[in-house]
């Protein structure tokens, strides 16, 4: 898949060349290595293609001297407006300050920055990991009807995801006397590691004491579930899982019964990005500084119905 979209990445670079009357946008992506990010970079590019909108992607790779350098070569190709989804929040403000002195508008996707000067880009396109955090508390305190006993399984602590997740899940659940969090450990957002903890709390006999698993993602509700295909506890019966980001995999979880719920984190960013570089290329500059992704609840029974809409 990488390389489909590196071949199309050259492609439309070779069209740029020629697309003079065309708006040619320069897309700095973090990383491609991920089916989450595929589908990001995926609906940028569909969404360009739709508009008639040339776009140059280039894979950082996680490292932002990459992204520098792509930057300043946008700059160079003279393009219309820059997106950038960067690898860390520091060390950004030389390098867009070059871009606000070419007038060219830039645009951050996905993850935050801090710069001395916030003029330096137009608007930033933000996940609401604090929102889904309490969209999978309440829809999960409904679930236990108001009473029960909830294990967290986190992800890397120093993220912001994992922080934001944590914080918007407990203060809903602190609302709820009746319900507690008994156990909080990091999975560190993989399935392996899930599924190690799980294991150790089924030997501590801790899993027969909750009624809940609320995971920070869908790969270590996965993990969860795959730990307890191994004992007497039919998960998503026995013990309620839910879980953020509404990957195929979880709908298909979903399906047969092992998964109960997903909050969407989408990639897919497309639309919204594009609705804005198109409102300022147009002379407008009344837009917020920051435009949240959309978030949606998928409880088990729209599975059936909503994974042939999944794209990623």
């Amino acid at each position: 898949m990488k390389q489909i979209i590196l071949l199309l990445c050259v492609l439309l670079l070779s069209f740029a060349l020629y697309a003079e009357d065309g708006i040619v946008v320069g897309f700095s992506q973090v990383t491609t290595a991920s089916s989450w990010y595929e589908a990001e970079t995926k609906s940028l590019i569909n969404e360009a293609t739709i508009r008639g909108i040339t776009l140059l992607v280039s894979d950082a790779e996680y490292k932002q001297e990459k992204q520098i350098q792509a930057i300043r070569e946008f700059i160079f190709q003279k393009v219309n407006a820059i997106i950038l989804n960067p690898a860390v929040e520091l060390g950004w403000d030389i390098v867009l300050s070059e871009a606000k002195d070419a007038e060219i508008p830039v645009f951050i996707l996905d993850r935050r920055i801090i710069v001395a000067d916030e003029s330096l880009y137009v608007t930033s396109f933000s996940l609401d990991f604090y929102g889904e955090g309490q969209e999978a508390a309440q829809w999960l305190v409904k679930k236990l009807d108001y009473s029960g006993i909830i294990a967290q399984i986190e992800g890397d602590p120093t993220s912001v995801a994992a922080q934001e997740r944590k914080k918007g899940f407990e203060d809903v659940i602190a609302k709820h006397p009746a319900i507690k969090i008994f156990i909080s450990q990091t999975g560190n957002w993989t399935r392996r590691e899930a599924k190690k903890i799980l294991e150790e709390w089924l030997t501590a006999g801790i899993v027969s004491e909750i009624d809940a698993v609320y995971a920070h993602n869908d790969n270590m509700a996965l993990g969860v579930i795959n730990a307890l295909q191994q004992t007497d506890f039919k998960p998503g019966e026995d013990i309620i899982i839910v879980s953020i980001d509404g990957f195929r995999a979880a709908f298909e979880a979903m399906l047969r019964g092992e998964l109960n719920c997903t909050v969407e984190c989408s990639p897919l960013f497309g639309p919204l990005v594009f609705d804005a570089v198109e409102i300022i290329l147009a002379g407008n500059s009344t837009i917020p500084k920051v435009i949240k992704q959309r978030i949606r609840v998928f409880p088990q029974d729209t599975a059936y119905r909503e994974l042939f809409n999944r794209k990623y």
